[in-house]
């Protein structure tokens, strides 16, 4: 099983595609969170009573656009939420990993390294950009700068989840680059035993 990770805007949800395209089996944090566990009666009523019913939609649902706005300002709020999602979705993850036994996983789980996680998996893989572009993605999914440069600084430092991984993917080029990186990763760490890892390795293609 292979964690993927890079701060917000480095093009994980790209290189994941594409590691998919090639065999893996995706499976995206972020959406098991979005599809799965926000939508849970459970979850919704602890968000309720702890952030306020203001962050529920008149049907009961969580109003995923004013927690992120709420606790994305009040690291407390961010911690809690953190720490009633993040047992339910190790939960999850483990129930798809034991019902498909076998099979190369390819998880993206932006906060990785924050959260301690890279003993879950047989590799790491960072995906990274400059700081321009990164802010220029985000930008593009409508998240004014000051508000990207506040969700970046919870997040490790691009330089230190580099120095973390096993792989690092540059994501400063075009698609093609990037894409020929990720072919040359997938082939080796298909070709590779879990309990005899690569190494760090910075792939690029020739």
């Amino acid at each position: 099983m292979v964690g993927l990770t890079g701060g917000m805007g480095c093009g994980k949800s790209t290189a994941a595609a594409r590691f998919a395209e090639r065999g893996f089996r995706r499976l995206d944090a972020d959406q098991v969170v979005r599809d799965e566990l926000l939508p849970s009666p459970e979850v919704a009523a602890a968000i309720r009573d702890r952030l306020g019913p203001s962050m529920l939609a008149a049907d009961g649902s969580v109003r995923r656009d004013r927690v992120a706005g709420k606790v994305f300002k009040d690291p407390a709020a961010l911690a809690w939420l953190e720490e009633l999602l993040h047992p339910r979705l190790l939960e999850r993850w483990r129930g798809m990993v034991a019902a498909s036994p076998g099979t190369a996983f390819i998880v993206e789980v932006p906060l990785l390294f924050e959260k301690g996680l890279e003993n879950w998996f047989d590799f790491t893989v960072c995906v990274t950009t400059d700081s321009e572009s990164q802010l220029r993605r985000l930008e593009q999914r409508g998240i004014p700068r000051d508000q990207a440069r506040e969700r970046i600084s919870q997040q490790l430092p691009l330089a230190r989840k580099c120095e973390l991984a096993d792989h690092v993917l540059l994501n400063d080029g075009t698609p093609e680059f990037l894409r020929e990186q990720v072919d040359a990763l997938a082939d080796r760490l298909l070709n590779s035993q879990p309990d005899r890892p690569a190494g760090r390795i910075h792939v690029s293609p020739p």
